[in-house]
Formats: C-alpha cells, sequence, structure tokens
C-alpha cells in the first residue's frame, strides 16, 4: 500500500476531507512553530545578554503565550479530527466489506472461508486505526513542517541548513528501503494472524469433537505453535521495522548534535549572534520530529497496511456478470432446462453432461447416491455459480443472462445445513418475508411439523436447537414464502417417522400451483413427487500412495487459569524491567541533550576558551547517538515480553473453553468468542507496550529531570514538576475520565460487531437467497453506526487530553522563562543556565506526549481484561469431582430418571429418561424431544439435574469427564469436519492408526468408493466446514471416527443421516453389527432401519403450563487445523 493509496479514496469518500483538513492543520503548526521559536528566542538572547527584565519582554512573552494557546487548539483539533475521521472511515470500509461479500456471492470471495472474512472485516479492519488517527496525520504533517521549517533555517544560517539539508533526503530513503522489507514481513504476519483467527472458530466449532476423542488439550500445542510463529514473525519484522526508527533517531540526533557544536563553534569566534543561533536550535529538532514521527507511526500502521491491502483486492474483485435483458420468468408457468451440464469436483465431474427438464408446475424428486451431485444441482438452480459446462435455461432464457437477485425472488430454498440467525422461532421463519402476520407463520410452522413456541430463542447458526428442529424452521420459512419455485434440500432429514408423516400430509396443498426441485433419499418424500431421477454415482479415480503420517502427541497440561495477565508476565519481569530501564535511559538522552546543547551554545555566546566546552560537546554527541541506540533496545524488549504474554493469554483462553465444554461454548456466539481470544489479548499488548513501560520510563525521568532543574532553580524545578504532573497525569486521566464510558461502549460493540459480521457471513447463502442480505446488513450497520458514535466521543476525549497537555508544557515552558529570567536579574542564575531551564520543557514534552492515548488504551485494555476474566471464572456445566472415581473398561451403561438442564434455561430439556445398556439400545422420540441432550449428559458435557449415568456401577459424576468420554466411541448428529485433510480428521479418534487401520474405518462405513475417488488420497484435504464432502459423507466419516476408536460402548446419533436408501441400509447392517460386539447407543428417527436393536422412546419435556421445551444439541462449524 502506497503512503496514500488513491484507492483508499476510491472507497472510503470519509477520508477526503480528512486529508485535507489534515493538511491545513499542518501548515498552522509549522506557522507557530516558526513564530515560538523566534519569540523564545528573542527573549532568552535579550534577557540574558542585553539585560532585559520581565517588564521589558512582556509583549514577546504575551505573544509566546498566544502561541501557546494556538498550539494547544491545534494539537486539540488534529488530534480529534483524526480519530473521529478514522472512527468513519473504518465503518466504510467495514460495510464495504460485507456489503461486497454479499454482492459477489458465498461462492466467489477467492478461497476465503467466512471465518477468513469476519478476520478481514472486523480485525483487519480496525488495525487501519493506526494508519488513520496517527500515521496518516503525521505524514501530511511531515509533508509540510520539515519544508517550512528548513527554509526558515536557511534565512538565518546556511551552515545549519545545509547539515539539515543533507541528512533529511537520507530518510525517506531508509524509510523506503526499510519499509518495503517490513510490507512482506508484515503481510506474511497478518497471514499469521488470519489463520489464528480462523483456527480458532473452528476449534471451537468443534470443540464436542475434540472433547469427545480426549483431543481439546491437545490443541494448546498447536496453538503454542501458530501463537510463536506469530512472535517470531512480528519480532522479525520490527527488528527491520525499529532499524528504520533507529536510522531516523540516529541521523535526527546527531544532526542536531552537529548543528548545536557548529553554531556553538562560530558563536566562540563571534560569527553568529545568540538569537539566531537559539532560532537554529530550536528549529533543528523540528525539522526531523515529524519525520521521526513517521517512521513510528509507520509501524503502528503496518499490520493494518497489509489487511488494507487484502480489504482492497477483496473490493476489487468482480462480481459474476449478470444479465439484465429481462425480468426473471416465472418458474410456475415456464419450463426449466438444464442441458449438458458438467461440474468439475476435486475428483473429477460432480455433474457430467447432465440434462434435465422440469415442467411448470411439476414436483421433480431427485436421488442417488451421497456425493452424486444433488446439492450441486440446487446450487446452479439458484444461480449461486454458472457450470463449467452447459447452461441452464429458463424458459429458453440463459439463467447466466438473467439477474440473480430477481431471480432467486422466485425460490424458496431449504438447504442441506440451514443457518439460522440469532433471534426467536418466528423471525427465523420471516426471515424473506418479515411483515407476514402470525397467521400465516403459524401455518407455515405447522405445515412444517414444527412443534416448539414460536419465541423459542435461537442462538448462533441454530444453537439450542435440534438438528431437526433447525430444519424444519428452515422448511417453514420456505413454504411462509408465496415463490413459484421450491428447491428442497433433505426436508424430513433429522425428524422423526411421525413428524415425517405430518410434513408430508402437509407438503401437497403447501406445493400446489408451484413448481419444486426436491432432493431427497427418503422413499416417503419420493411417493410425493411427480417424477424421480436418479443421479448417476461418481466415477472412481486411482488412488496414489499415501505416505504414512506419524500423529503428534498429547498434550495434558493445562495452565491455571486465575491472574490472567499478571502471571504471564511473571516469567519475563526481568526482561520487562530492562526494558523500562532502556527506555527511561532513551527519554533521558533525549532531554539532556536539549539542556546540554542549549548550555553549549548559551556558554559559547559569552566567548569561552574552546577547552571550556569540550566536554559539552562530547556529551552533546553521546547523549544523540545513545538515545537512537537504547530506544531501539527498549522497543525490542518491550515487544517481545508482551508477545510472549499475548501467547500464553491465547493458550489460556483455550484451556478456558475446553474447561467450560461444547455444552456452554455453542451457546456463546462465536463472533464474541474470535473477539476475546484476539482483540481481547491484542489489548493486553497495548497495556505493556504503550502504558506500562512509557508510563514507567516517564516518571523515573520527570522526576531526574525536576530534580537537575531544582538544582539549578529550585522554583524551576517544582514548576516543571507541576507541568510534567499536569501534562503526564492530569491530561492523561482527563481523557481517561471523559472516555471512560464510551470506551466501555467500545470494547462491548466492538464484540457486537464482530459477532454480527461473523454471523451475516456464515449465514450468506440463506441470506442472499432470501432476500434478507441487505436488512441484515442494515441492522449490522447501525450496530456499527452506534460504534463509530462512542468511538467520534472517544476521539474528543483524546483530543481534549493532547491538548491538555500541550498546553501544560507551554505554560511550564513559559513559566520557567520568567522565573530564569526574575533569578537572572537577582544574581541567583547563571546566564547561560537560562537558556537550559527555558528550553528543557520543551524537550520534556517528549515524556508526556504519549501519555494521554497511552490513559485510552488502559481503559479499552482493563474492559477487555474483565471480558477475559468474566470467561475464566464462568462455571462449567459438568463439574469435575475433587477426587475422580477410576474407570475399567466398562461393560455397560445404565440411565436412570434422567433429567438434564442446559445453562441457563429456566427449565429441564429431557426428564425422565431409563434405559440399560448391557447389549444395545434404539433411542427414539420426536425430534426435539432430548435425545442428543441425553447423550450430552451421558458423554459428561452437562451434569444431570436430576436422576443418574452409571458406567457398570459407577457413577460418571464421581469420575473425571476426559475419563468417562475415553470409555465411549461418539458420532454427533452434525459431524464437524476440520479444515484439514482427511487423515488428520480421522485421527483425531486414534491419532496411533496406521493406514490400514483408516481405510478399514472407511470401509466399515461405507465410504471406500467414495475414498477411491479421492485425488490425494488420505491426504485430501476436507475443506473449511467440510464443504468438499456432501452430508451423507460428512455423517459416514464420523461414524468411521467412532468405528476408529475403538471404544467399549458407542453413542451414535444419526449415523444413517442424509443417505440414499441403499447406503443407509447397508450402514444400518454394518452397525447393528457392530452393536452385537459391544453396547451401543443409536439415537435415531429411522428405527425400521435397525429391526434388531431394541427401542427405548425418549418422552419429551413439558414446562409447567404443558409447553413442550426447546432442546438442543452440541453442533457447529468452523475452520482451522486440529491436532490429533
Amino acid at each position: 500500500m502506497k503512503p496514500l493509496d488513491p484507492r483508499l479514496l476510491r472507497h472510503a469518500g470519509a477520508a477526503r476531507p480528512f486529508i485535507l483538513g489534515c493538511a491545513a492543520l499542518g501548515v498552522a503548526t509549522a506557522g507557530l512553530v516558526l513564530v515560538q521559536a523566534d519569540l523564545l528566542a528573542t527573549s532568552i538572547s535579550r534577557a540574558f545578554l542585553g539585560g532585559a527584565g520581565i517588564a521589558a519582554l512582556a509583549i514577546p512573552v504575551a505573544l509566546l503565550a498566544l502561541v501557546v494557546l494556538g498550539r494547544s487548539l491545534v494539537s486539540w483539533l488534529a488530534e480529534t479530527s483524526a480519530h473521529r475521521a478514522s472512527a468513519a472511515v473504518l465503518s466504510q470500509l467495514r460495510a464495504a466489506v460485507v456489503e461486497h461479500t454479499l454482492r459477489i456471492g458465498p461462492t466467489r470471495q477467492a478461497g476465503r472461508s467466512p471465518a477468513e472474512l469476519a478476520t478481514l472485516a472486523t480485525r483487519g479492519v480496525d488495525r487501519l486505526d493506526g494508519y488513520f488517527a496517527r500515521y496518516l496525520p503525521t505524514l501530511l504533517v511531515a509533508a509540510v513542517v520539515p519544508a517550512v521549517v528548513g527554509a526558515r533555517i536557511l534565512l538565518s544560517d546556511w551552515v545549519s541548513a545545509i547539515i539539515v539539508g543533507v541528512t533529511v533526503p537520507l530518510i525517506p530513503i531508509f524509510m523506503i528501503l526499510i519499509g518495503l522489507y517490513t510490507q512482506r514481513e508484515t503481510a506474511k504476519q497478518w497471514r499469521t494472524l488470519s489463520v489464528l483467527g480462523n483456527h480458532f472458530l473452528d476449534l471451537v466449532a468443534g470443540l464436542a469433537v475434540l472433547t469427545a476423542f480426549g483431543r481439546a488439550r491437545a490443541q494448546l500445542r498447536g496453538l503454542r505453535a501458530i501463537t510463536r510463529t506469530y512472535r517470531l514473525q512480528t519480532m522479525r519484522t520490527l527488528r527491520v521495522a525499529f532499524l528504520s526508527a533507529l536510522a531516523l533517531e540516529l541521523l535526527a540526533t546527531l544532526s542536531v548534535a552537529l548543528v548545536a557544536v557548529s553554531i556553538g563553534l562560530r558563536l566562540v569566534n563571534g560569527e553568529m549572534d545568540l538569537h539566531t543561533a537559539l532560532v537554529v536550535l530550536i528549529l533543528a529538532p523540528e525539522v526531523y520530529l515529524p519525520l521521526r514521527a513517521v517512521g513510528t507511526r509507520f509501524h503502528d500502521s503496518a499490520e493494518g497496511v497489509a489487511a488494507a491491502n487484502e480489504i482492497f483486492g477483496l473490493l476489487e474483485e468482480k462480481p459474476v456478470a449478470q444479465g439484465l435483458r429481462s425480468p426473471a420468468p416465472d418458474p410456475s408457468v415456464v419450463p426449466l432446462r438444464v442441458r449438458g451440464v458438467t461440474v468439475h469436483g476435486r475428483s473429477g465431474p460432480v455433474l457430467d453432461s447432465f440434462d434435465l427438464r422440469v415442467e411448470p408446475g411439476e414436483v421433480v424428486g431427485i436421488t442417488g447416491a451421497s456425493g452424486a451431485g444433488k446439492s450441486t444441482l440446487l446450487d446452479l438452480l439458484l444461480g449461486w455459480y454458472p457450470p463449467d459446462a452447459g447452461a441452464v435455461f429458463v424458459d429458453g432464457v440463459d439463467l447466466a443472462e438473467l439477474d440473480r437477485t430477481a431471480w432467486q425472488q422466485r425460490i424458496a430454498w431449504v438447504p442441506q445445513r440451514p443457518r439460522l440467525l440469532t433471534g426467536s422461532v418466528a423471525e427465523n421463519i420471516r426471515l424473506g418475508k418479515p411483515g407476514a402476520p402470525l397467521s400465516e407463520v403459524e401455518a407455515a410452522a405447522q405445515a412444517a411439523g414444527l412443534d416448539i413456541p414460536l419465541d423459542t430463542h435461537v442462538g448462533e447458526l441454530g444453537a439450542g436447537l435440534s438438528t431437526g428442529q433447525q430444519r424444519r424452521v428452515a422448511l417453514a420459512r420456505a413454504l411462509l414464502l408465496d415463490r413459484p419455485l421450491l428447491l428442497l434440500d433433505e426436508p424430513t432429514e433429522g425428524v422423526d417417522a411421525d413428524t415425517e408423516a405430518e410434513i408430508l400430509r402437509c407438503l401437497p396443498a403447501a406445493l400446489a400451483g408451484r413448481t419444486a426441485v426436491i432432493v431427497t433419499h427418503r422413499e416417503a418424500v419420493l411417493d410425493v413427487c411427480d417424477r424421480v431421477v436418479a443421479l448417476p454415482a461418481p466415477s472412481p479415480v486411482a488412488v496414489p500412495e499415501v505416505a504414512p503420517v506419524s500423529a503428534a502427541p498429547q498434550e495434558d497440561s493445562e495452565e491455571d487459569g486465575r491472574g490472567w495477565l499478571s502471571s504471564v508476565i511473571r516469567p519475563h519481569r526481568w526482561r520487562l524491567a530492562l526494558a523500562c530501564i532502556a527506555g527511561a535511559l532513551a527519554l533521558g538522552s533525549g532531554v539532556a541533550l536539549t539542556a546540554t546543547s542549549a548550555w553549549l551554545i548559551s556558554t559559547a555566546a559569552l566567548h569561552p576558551p574552546i577547552l571550556t566546552l569540550t566536554v559539552a560537546i562530547v556529551a552533546v554527541r553521546t547523549f544523540g547517538i545513545a538515545k537512537g541506540v537504547l530506544r531501539y533496545v527498549e522497543r525490542l524488549l518491550s515487544h517481545d515480553v508482551a508477545l510472549r504474554a499475548l501467547a500464553e493469554l491465547r493458550v489460556r483462553v483455550w484451556s478456558t473453553l475446553v474447561r467450560l465444554g461444547p455444552a456452554l461454548t455453542e451457546r456463546l456466539r462465536r463472533g464474541d468468542l474470535l473477539q476475546r481470544m484476539v482483540s481481547d489479548v491484542d489489548a493486553q499488548q497495548d497495556l505493556l507496550v504503550r502504558v506500562l513501560v512509557p508510563g514507567v520510563s516517564a516518571a523515573v525521568v520527570a522526576a531526574a529531570a525536576s530534580i537537575t532543574v531544582g538544582a539549578l532553580l529550585p522554583e524551576a524545578g517544582v514548576l516543571l514538576l507541576v507541568g510534567l504532573l499536569c501534562a503526564g497525569v492530569l491530561a492523561p486521566a482527563m481523557s481517561a475520565f471523559a472516555a471512560r464510558r464510551a470506551e466501555r461502549d467500545t470494547t462491548g460493540l466492538r464484540a457486537e460487531v464482530t459477532s454480527g459480521t461473523v454471523e451475516v457471513l456464515e449465514a450468506a447463502p440463506d441470506l442472499i437467497a432470501y432476500g434478507a442480505a441487505a436488512g441484515r446488513h442494515t441492522s449490522l450497520r447501525e450496530t456499527d453506526t452506534v460504534l463509530t458514535s462512542a468511538l467520534r466521543r472517544s476521539a474528543r476525549a483524546r483530543g481534549l487530553g493532547a491538548g491538555t497537555g500541550t498546553l501544560s508544557l507551554g505554560a511550564t515552558m513559559i513559566g520557567s522563562l520568567l522565573l530564569g529570567i526574575a533569578a537572572l536579574r537577582a544574581g541567583r542564575l547563571p546566564g547561560p543556565e537560562l537558556a537550559v531551564l527555558a528550553l528543557t520543557p520543551l524537550a520534556a514534552a517528549e515524556l508526556v506526549a504519549a501519555l494521554p492515548e497511552a490513559a485510552q488504551r488502559f481503559l479499552s485494555a482493563r474492559h477487555s481484561a474483565r471480558r477475559l476474566s468474566e470467561l475464566d471464572h464462568t462455571v462449567s456445566p459438568a463439574t469435575e469431582p475433587s477426587s475422580p472415581v477410576s474407570l475399567s473398561r466398562p461393560s455397560s451403561l445404565t440411565v436412570t430418571d434422567l433429567a438434564v438442564r442446559w445453562p441457563g434455561a429456566a427449565r429441564d430439556a429431557v426428564s425422565g429418561v431409563d434405559f440399560r445398556v448391557g447389549n444395545s439400545v434404539l433411542l427414539t422420540g420426536p425430534s426435539g424431544a432430548g435425545k442428543s441432550t441425553t447423550l450430552a449428559a451421558v458423554m459428561r458435557y452437562l451434569d444431570p439435574s436430576a436422576g443418574s449415568v452409571h458406567l457398570d456401577s459407577t457413577d460418571t459424576r464421581t469420575c473425571a469427564g476426559d475419563e468417562v468420554r475415553a470409555e465411549l466411541g461418539w458420532c454427533g448428529p452434525d459431524t464437524h469436519l476440520f479444515d484439514t485433510t482427511l487423515r488428520e480428521n480421522l485421527m483425531l479418534a486414534r491419532p496411533s492408526a496406521s493406514d490400514p487401520e483408516l481405510l478399514n474405518a472407511l470401509s466399515r462405513a461405507r465410504l471406500r468408493s467414495w475414498f477411491a475417488s479421492l485425488p490425494q488420497g488420505l491426504d485430501t484435504p476436507l475443506g473449511a466446514h467440510g464443504t468438499a464432502v456432501s452430508g451423507g459423507e460428512r455423517q459416514r466419516l464420523g461414524v468411521a471416527r467412532a468405528l476408529l476408536a475403538d471404544r467399549p460402548i458407542l453413542l451414535l446419533d444419526e449415523p444413517t443421516a442424509h443417505l440414499d436408501a441403499p447406503t443407509a441400509a447397508a450402514l444400518a447392517e454394518d452397525v447393528a453389527a457392530v452393536a452385537a460386539t459391544r453396547p451401543t447407543v443409536v439415537v435415531t428417527h429411522r428405527p425400521a432401519e435397525f429391526p434388531s436393536l431394541p427401542e427405548v422412546r425418549v418422552p419429551r419435556a413439558a414446562s409447567p403450563d404443558g409447553v413442550p421445551s426447546p432442546t438442543g444439541s452440541p453442533t457447529g462449524a468452523g475452520r482451522g487445523t486440529p491436532h490429533p
């Protein structure tokens, strides 16, 4: 990204007036700097050499006070406008990313997963705050001030102007050379951070799987590896980036030192007057100050610049060309034609020269083997993407030529994996028809067999509802829409036989007058279709040889979750102490350089022997070199400690989530968890690097400077201390007090925006298909607007702190000047020390300049720390015993009068469940009765609210949760697959499994023919959320994992879901064979598939008023790479 990227102005209109305003403030700053230097030099020279008293200098001092007020006002305006503009620009960019993603559709996102897009739209955009609020204003000031100030030096002293003129051009050269390297490294660093965010979301989504197979704590090793990589990449970048700052610091300080020595020597020889010398000495640092600030701020904005390139790359992706020749035809009165369609999958054609004609008003059933391309066909009919060959025609018009939005407004769609949104059941049913009256919503719910209250709360992506309930909500929202084309993907999957019969009884009436394409494996559903089309099974391809991969060892350590920040800092306290010492010495060197230079020049004006100035000359050069080197050391040490602490904090967050378990984490919004894992943890870095180290260093140097000045003139030392307290304590305190509410609101609002963004991007296909994307995005933007308002309030507070600090030090400078003049006239102060008293407050400005911003960061970091602490102190829904009892390969499972309640619920989700598994049993019951909830209690994700679970004769509540789960092989109702290879997904169940054992598990799950079609065999990536496999393949992979684990008791939740009838029957037969060899609990809505197993029916728990209560089960989706 260029220093001022034109793409920024194109995509963020709010940046244009801000840039003009910054340029105007830069000109004002330059003018005030020149006037201040001249007035201060006049006052010092006339008082020192001219003998003028305070009365004679009243006019210059009064004008100097006006200049100080002016600089304070400009400082306030600059800081306020920068942060206000930053908030507006970031909001615009965030909205642009989400809007563009929704516009280009769910299949054209350059291979980015929803988690990656969410990280980009939240964390990536937020990282641009440093660019807008700090780097860009500094850059614009640097474009004006050095030129103006340099011209003024040239008019006063051409020798000093040459010294400045030779060194200044070297600064941008260093910045460009080092910046080119750091830009590449920062891009790598940003990608690592994106991987961290994606990996974390995937781990959270798959926590139930990881916990079931005892691999949750093993992920600590993976998280440590990623955070260590992030730390090393960041430190590698910082070493070079800080070299840029070191080069700038050395050039600037050595140049000022050379100027001071040069003018001092010429003063000794009578070649220059004191007024001119003081003007040049005061102005010389002002030439370099903006350039040094640019170098420092470039590091602040480096990660944001890397994210900006990603953002602009996304925003410049072109959406699929849409034809606008005619309105979308009505598919209930015109035919659909799929002609010669081919879609290339990972292992060959999914659909190969496929033809289909659907007549108006016809109901066509699509069946076929799992992975044959049934859902792909619906994607083509929806217009998500064009086929690789052939075309889809609507009344003879190529679908690619129609407006996609207009076409999708003709369609009601039930996807294979519905994405529900946070809100009530009724709100989800009204997704495509927000104004639908309650009577229509109730009718749609009844037609979909939905028997839970419409005001039941739904969590993110359907959390709180069972798989079958989620599907019926999706069916109800499709039936509510009066759209002519229905596309239904497995509409009765996950529901019991009675509910399916009720749905099918109502379905013909709902389909009347509409065209429908129904994908299903269920014969009963196919019976309501006018015609059935069976897709051919995909052709297998040769499988390459697979190299064995050894599994990583499990890591069982888990650190204590208390004392979040202090405990992780403690091992690095000596590094942190060294960073504070180095920071104090660097700041002290800067103040000493100015004070020594002032004494050198003032003494030289008296024309002493040159030898009397030798020590001062050497000291000036020493302080000039030491400042840059010590600052470099301090930055490296402080950032290294902060990054080490952050790595441990992230590991601790994951350890806390493991302790809480999937029963609780799946009811938390994943965007909020991502905010805690990334942003809230990163805020603690600011606490160390930008609050603690600068604060301690400034306090030490402020005390030393006050003592030193007090040794020259006691009252001046007291005044300096008071001024520094006002600028370094009062100004930040005012800023913090004014911004406390805004910062508190900001942290929570950021989490809300992050959660909403993750949800919108995850549910993008459903939102787009139902025409609800714009409304949901508008709601998200309203929340973002509230966030922007809070940030604007915070901006005013930041400006207040900066303005107060400038005013305090300016007043201290004037007060020190007046005290010095009075002492000089009274004979209490040697003449050369007057300049020391007057110029030291100017040098001390560097001590407190960053403290108002540090106060803001402290507030934000403290609130983030509270959020982390809240998570740490949350009580787990499954209590671990203090003295756990051991288990020894149990042979039976007994559930006695079991009642279970989900965290935060007011009533039991399931009650009165009794069964004993000595051999095997079927667990049946209405959808939502609590079958999966019962298994959650058996797995020790939840403690029973009544009754008990026994393995043999041992109550599982007396055993450690991991030990209980180590005896149970589990397959959930909606198998989660991680974004890694097939091998890694399987080996989660048993890391030591050999390739033959993996292949055997695939065969027993009826996946051998599917495996034969994979181009890379066991090393084939399965994609984000396992999207590269069909629903039936995904569920069978869950069964394969459970069988591979080889546990003494099996718990299989809907093992035949999403399968065609022949495959389901074959798999059921294999499951029954396994059930004959070990105790097995099979949850199913299809008891007829398992005729040899006895049936236990789970009663539906009822609320006090008799209304059946909703239940939920551990399900989810995400991205990352788990470690077996």
